[in-house]
């Protein structure tokens, strides 16, 4: 049996290209493999599950604006809860930070976008945390940011990866897909696109193709093979010779219980939105986030370090407790003393899936073989539209249209013609 298209991979960029192919092509046989058993439960899994639609690239805005107003679509007007929470995003700066940040505000303003700013003393008020570190040697020696202003953008907040993952995974069934779990892919399958029978083929001048994937549950041939395999990506290409620029790197979480008065203020605050809970707020230097997770009642820590993180591959990674110890602890309880000898109750690392060209997603197709990912830990921000994005690739179409009616250009996000806006609003 040869399936229209395989996909490797059941997180969320895989399941999003699967519904997004079974929507605009009811006919076609799609079956999504997975080497878990269960969808959405690798790196997808492990995501903090918050989006923002204030950003200076097109490209970013087009991806993530579209994917969370299909969400809120998805919510509001199907009824399918998402526990999508518009609680916003608090980026803290100190005055150098603010300084850099300002005049690109300012252009994104005089387009139209909204945020609201605050200053250090309406934080201090707001937030009941420390803002100046000018007689704090400890601080000083940490190399910790007085906070000087702060930006809440509005048009962001937080999701349940659960519940996204399971919208598209019963969608996609719903719809005629098929998945197979508990499929671990060993090798992608190349054959000559005329074999002759040889052994050994294909030969260097043949025409080869990919045609398939050899699985720890037998061969699963294909006219179309998508890899959607997350942190996996490198190991299943780098052998048939394929460049994704994608690496993966770890990236740890930690749950602190909102187990004191004061901590239960912070984290239920409405002095920002109507949401009920604290933004996701990003801390000046270093740039650690605090992301409220209300239905636990619990902060989650973490901070995305790059040098000297290595980029590593781990099929099982685990959280470093000195990680939150000597790092996370030290940095939190300075800004927000609420957190005094708190100690994470739960924790987890994932793998984020880093393209090292310009960190945006990569999404192109050569000798019947698609490669859709390095989101680079924008996965669950910008799945709708990359799901939709690979489906008009697959269908030969030079433009995809996002959520809303947004045309965006497939070849873009490849790798020949890659056209990418630089990011200046970076968190």
């Amino acid at each position: 049996m040869e399936h229209d298209a395989l996909i490797i991979g059941a997180g969320i960029l895989g399941l999003s290209t699967g519904y997004h192919l079974k929507s605009a092509n009811p006919k076609l046989d799609v079956l999504i493999v997975d080497k878990l058993g269960a969808a959405g439960q690798g790196s997808t899994a492990k995501s903090a599950a918050a989006f923002r639609c204030l950003f200076y690239s097109r490209t970013n805005f087009a991806l993530a604006d579209s994917s969370a107003e299909f969400y809120r679509h998805v919510q509001d007007d199907i009824g399918i809860d998402l526990k999508q929470r518009w609680s916003g995003y608090l980026w803290l700066f100190d005055r150098e930070g603010y300084g850099k940040v300002l005049p690109i505000l300012n252009e994104l303003a005089a387009q139209g976008f909204k945020y609201t700013e605050y200053s250090e003393g309406e934080l201090a008020e707001k937030l009941d945390m420390k803002t100046d570190f000018a007689d704090d040697e400890e601080a000083q020696m940490m190399e910790l940011g007085s906070v000087h202003k702060g930006i809440l953008i509005h048009k962001a907040g937080l999701i349940d990866v659960d519940c996204l993952v399971k919208f598209y995974e019963s969608e996609f069934l719903k719809l005629g897909g098929k998945i197979q779990y508990n499929t671990e892919v060993k090798e992608i399958l190349i054959e000559p696109s005329q074999p002759l029978g040889m052994p050994g083929e294909p030969y260097f001048w043949q025409n080869a193709v990919v045609t398939g994937a050899k699985t720890t549950r037998g061969l699963i041939k294909a006219k179309k093979t998508i890899v959607a395999a997350g942190a996996y990506m490198a190991q299943l290409l780098d052998p048939i010779g394929v460049e994704c620029f994608i690496k993966p790197k770890k990236r740890q979480v930690f749950s602190v219980k909102a187990s004191t008065d004061a901590l239960k203020k912070l984290l239920l605050t409405r002095a920002f939105t109507d949401a009920g809970c604290l933004p996701f707020t990003i801390l000046p230097k270093p740039s650690m986030y605090i992301r409220p997770a209300p239905e636990e009642e619990a902060f989650w820590l973490a901070y995305a370090d790059d040098f000297p993180r290595a980029f590593k591959f781990e099929d099982d990674p685990q959280p470093e407790d000195d990680y939150y110890r000597y790092g996370l602890y030290q940095v939190a309880v300075k800004y927000f003393p609420q957190f005094a000898n708190c100690q994470p109750f739960s924790a987890f690392a994932g793998l984020y899936e880093i393209n090292t060209l310009d960190g945006q997603p990569v999404i192109f197709e050569e000798n019947d073989l698609m490669v859709v990912g390095g989101a680079s830990g924008s996965g669950i921000l910008k799945a709708d539209a990359i799901g939709r994005i690979a489906t008009a690739l697959y269908n030969g179409e030079e433009e995809a249209i996002l959520y809303g009616g947004r045309r965006f250009k497939v070849a873009d996000l490849g790798l020949k013609n890659r056209h990418i806006e630089p990011e200046r609003l970076t968190i």
